[in-house]
């Protein structure tokens, strides 16, 4: 089974195109966790300018299905292209240092990628009034808008997140879902997000149940409980 997604809406936002970047493409792809095989047959498209949303229950693989995508760890089998360096991932972690303030830790990030820190972003992700605090006196809705915004200053085209709308309360993922839509998908950037949230994204849905390995596949999670 195969899946081919194009780009979204229009841009309402101030901000730079990316430069071009290739589709991510993923064929054939098998995944697993822990040596034991979670996913296979895995196959889809996502060009720039557009999103795909991932749903499955719990311990179905939408994680191990990031990571692989982002390169952090290998295929059991298949091939991805177009995430590589290109992508930016974002775990359950906020990857956000508690000693700096909130300017500082988004300036090292901006750094890192050999950006400019934007005052914009501040704005965007409603941390103006923080902009001085340490991070480590935050709260965790505000710890995970920093996050956030740390996937913007890098500039990153490729979005990989892992349910990012933990600990954001309704406006605050209304905020993010507007800037996920309305300026990176908007000006060429794409995005693979595993959530339980509609973000009321354009963007369609793929369910990984019907990619659960199968019973007698090696590895896969039934055969690890028999």
């Amino acid at each position: 089974m195969s899946f081919f997604w194009t780009r979204g809406a229009a841009s309402r936002w101030p901000s730079c195109r990316f430069d071009p970047v290739a589709a991510v493409v993923v064929r054939d792809l098998s995944v697993a966790r822990g040596g034991v095989v979670l996913l296979h047959g895995l196959a889809f498209t996502v060009e720039p300018g557009a999103a795909l949303v991932l749903r499955g229950p719990n311990g179905i693989g939408k994680t191990s299905l990031l990571r692989t995508l982002a390169g952090l760890q290998p295929p059991v089998a298949g091939r991805v292209t177009g995430a590589g360096e290109d992508a930016a991932y974002a775990g359950h972690a906020d990857g956000v240092k508690a000693q700096l303030t909130v300017a500082e830790n988004l300036a090292f990030w901006a750094g890192v990628h050999g950006r400019a820190l934007d005052d914009a972003v501040f704005r965007r992700f409603d941390l103006a009034a923080l902009r001085e605090r340490l991070a480590g006196t935050l709260s965790a809705g505000q710890r995970r808008r920093l996050g956030l915004a740390r996937l913007a200053v890098t500039g990153r085209p490729v979005l990989l997140l892992d349910e990012p709308t933990v600990s954001l309360d309704a406006a605050s993922v209304a905020g993010f879902a507007r800037w996920l839509q309305d300026a990176h998908l908007a000006q060429g950037g794409s995005a693979v997000i595993a959530t339980h949230i509609d973000l009321g994204l354009h963007a369609p849905v793929l369910d990984l149940a019907p990619f659960r390995a199968p019973a007698d596949a090696p590895g896969s999670a039934h055969e690890a409980f028999l």
